[in-house]
């Protein structure tokens, strides 16, 4: 198979992930609700729950499968996570009671190895110099999926409620067969290495990673970036409605806009900039927009001026693969998987910790006992975490060199 082929795999994997998601958010708290029997409250609760496991869950096994993957290949784990990720979804869609949505988000969450097995594939097949490029491939999944899922969810939905779960099992069960017949493996015979346990555990990943140069640093500043934007992602809808009255429709909207804007810098803007700027320019650019854009959405005084500042957000998203670039050269290429495990295990943490950071922050500045009110505080906390992750980034690429690890 050509390689534009196998990133098409891999580009397809990772849509219909975030398509799963995103078809389950208009109805997922209602589906609870209706099986738990209790009010919106209630449901809200349990909702937070399911997302948190699901997050702790991949914190806990992400390092395992990408383990995993660097022993005995990209391609068996890959298979794995498409075929559990499709029974999560079928258990979901007949569960008759809450306890099976939890069982399902705990299968998905072990299993859901395709972000970690998908970003090592990528980084097998592309040279080095294109890394970061295509790791564009992740943000523009994530745009496309963001624009469809939650519509198709919404229409799926309103036919029948179990409906969009049995779409999304389709969807991965299809990409399945696919990747069955036709996926070659990426991870060359003589690349694998020794499986050993020690690696297997978040923090174990991260003490052996520790010992290649600017790895340590350069996962800071992608934590605390990370933990910023989940931040800003879990309070967008409470702090559009409080600053603005936005609507549904209009949330909606704005959102589909911002996925957009994601898709066409990760696929677009992304390989104009990365080869003129650099890895490490593309990086610290992408950090500085990113916290002037945070720091902009929480202080304009008008609902429509989102979206120029959205605008000026598109440089903001080459900071991710960019930074994804860079650590993959650091890095053997008998190690990638363990690499990509750790950052997945990362990104779970900062999953976890964003929403509940930003919506305790949200509900302070937002209540009687604030010093002033301030809607848009998360989103200038964002800016601080960016700011933050700039400075981790500039002090370690001045300290250590980038050179490529030895295989």
């Amino acid at each position: 198979m050509k390689r534009s082929a196998s990133l098409g795999f891999i580009f397809i994997t990772l849509l219909v992930d975030v398509l799963g998601s995103g078809l389950l958010v208009p109805i997922l708290p209602g589906y609870i609700g209706r099986l738990s029997h209790h009010g919106i409250s209630a449901a809200a609760r349990d909702y937070g729950w399911l997302l948190s496991l699901y997050g702790a869950m991949q914190f806990l096994f992400a390092p395992l499968f990408g383990a995993l993957s660097d022993r005995y290949g990209r391609r068996p784990i890959l298979l794995i996570s498409l075929l559990f990720t499709g029974l999560d979804y079928i258990i979901m869609a007949l569960a008759p009671t809450l306890v099976w949505l939890y069982v399902g988000r705990i299968l998905s969450g072990i299993t859901g190895a395709s972000y970690t097995a998908a970003t090592a594939y990528i980084a097998d097949i592309s040279p080095p110099e294109k890394r970061a490029q295509n790791f564009g491939l992740v943000g523009a999944a994530f745009g496309v999926g963001f624009i469809i899922g939650p519509a198709a969810g919404g229409l799926l939905g309103a036919i029948n409620t179990r409906l969009p779960f049995w779409v999304a099992a389709g969807l991965s069960l299809a990409n399945l067969l696919y990747g069955l017949f036709v996926l070659p493996e990426s991870h060359a015979a003589e690349n694998r290495r020794r499986f050993s346990w020690r690696e297997t555990s978040p923090i174990g990943a991260m003490i052996v990673l520790g010992k290649y140069p600017i790895v340590w640093g350069l996962t800071g500043a992608l934590a605390a970036a990370n933990l910023g934007m989940q931040c800003l992602n879990s309070t967008w809808v409470l702090f559009t409605t409080a600053k603005f009255g936005w609507t549904v429709r209009e949330n909606g909207i704005a959102l589909a806009a911002f996925g957009l804007i994601a898709l066409v810098s990760q696929v677009g803007l992304s390989r104009l900039l990365l080869p003129q700027l650099g890895e490490r320019r593309a990086m610290l650019l992408g950090l500085g927009v990113g916290a002037i854009e945070c720091a902009a959405y929480a202080l304009v005084p008008s609902g429509w001026m989102i979206y120029p500042v959205m605008l000026l957000g598109a440089i903001g998203f080459i900071s991710g693969q960019a930074t994804q670039g860079l650590l993959s050269r650091q890095v053997s290429e008998r190690e990638q998987g363990a690499l990509q495990g750790a950052l997945a295990s990362l990104a779970s943490v900062t999953g976890i910790l964003g929403p509940v950071i930003g919506s305790s922050v949200f509900a302070y500045f937002t209540s009687a006992q604030a010093p002033m009110r301030l809607p848009g505080a998360p989103f200038l906390l964002t800016a601080v975490l960016n700011i933050l992750a700039l400075g981790l980034a500039v002090r370690t690429l001045r300290r250590k060199p980038t050179a490529r690890a030895k295989t």
